[in-house]
């Protein structure tokens, strides 16, 4: 099914009949996704005397308690509350859901042992703008990536200044398939986070990043219609499902 969208930036046909989804799901146990040393996620049935939430052990519904941590396990969409004292919810800060996107592939630079994005990597790929939202998939851009312990592996991540040129290009939804676009240990710093929401100077309340998202190699970089769904837990971070639609 396609649709005619009048959007700012002119008006869009979008092909809503091909959704592709950019998630890695939350499952239970070992060979998942995850980072920040947590524990595999854990989904178990509840028990109360002899009274058991699982159906295949004789009770009568499937009733189970849930362990993650949505930093550490699956694709998760965070707000500026990750960052400050004060308290802010994606509940609260994401209100709309559909979103102009650039997706793009970026290759990591080495600089000085580590991997990073740069500046120069993106300055070139804004000119058929504006977008609201920005998609980074990066290279080598392998199967593993949906399985990975990236837990003391020192991830690539986003450069201040690179971050600081996104924030130029008044992106308010930033999507990556890494961990985190900040270095894994910088001490406490998470300057990419800080030039994001530009805190503390002028918090972006309604912005956010999404991490630990899986874009398919056959997808190819362009325009995309962002629909960014997210579950409704009141916390700095959630669980949370992008789906890009291609624009016709």
């Amino acid at each position: 099914m396609k649709a005619t969208i009048q959007h700012p930036s002119g008006t869009i046909t979008v092909d809503f009949s091909q959704p592709i989804d950019i998630s890695l799901p939350l499952e239970a146990g070992t060979g998942q996704v995850s980072a920040w040393y947590v524990p595999p996620v854990t989904m178990e049935p509840v028990r109360n005397g002899n009274w058991v939430g699982s159906v295949k052990e004789g009770g009568s519904v499937n009733f189970r308690n849930i362990f993650f941590n949505p930093h550490g396990h699956g694709t998760h969409t965070e707000c500026v509350g990750h960052i400050t004292a004060e308290w802010y919810s994606v509940y609260d800060s994401l209100k709309t859901f559909f979103f102009l996107a650039k997706l793009i592939t970026v290759t990591p630079e080495e600089i000085n042992g580590d991997y990073v994005i740069t500046k120069r990597q993106l300055e070139n790929l804004f000119s058929d703008g504006p977008y609201e939202a920005l998609v980074i998939r990066t290279l080598p851009n392998e199967e593993s990536k949906k399985s990975k312990a990236y837990s003391n592996t020192n991830p690539p991540y986003i450069h201040v200044e690179a971050m600081q040129f996104i924030r130029e290009q008044n992106i308010m939804h930033l999507l990556t398939d890494l961990p985190s676009v900040d270095r894994e240990n910088d001490g406490g710093k998470l300057l990419a986070h800080h030039a994001f929401w530009t805190y503390p100077e002028k918090p972006l309340t309604a912005a956010t990043i999404t991490e630990f998202i899986y874009v398919p190699s056959q997808i190819t970089d362009g325009r995309y219609l962002l629909n960014l769904q997210t579950a409704t837990f009141v916390n700095d971070a959630t669980p949370s499902r992008p789906v890009l639609y291609k624009i016709a």
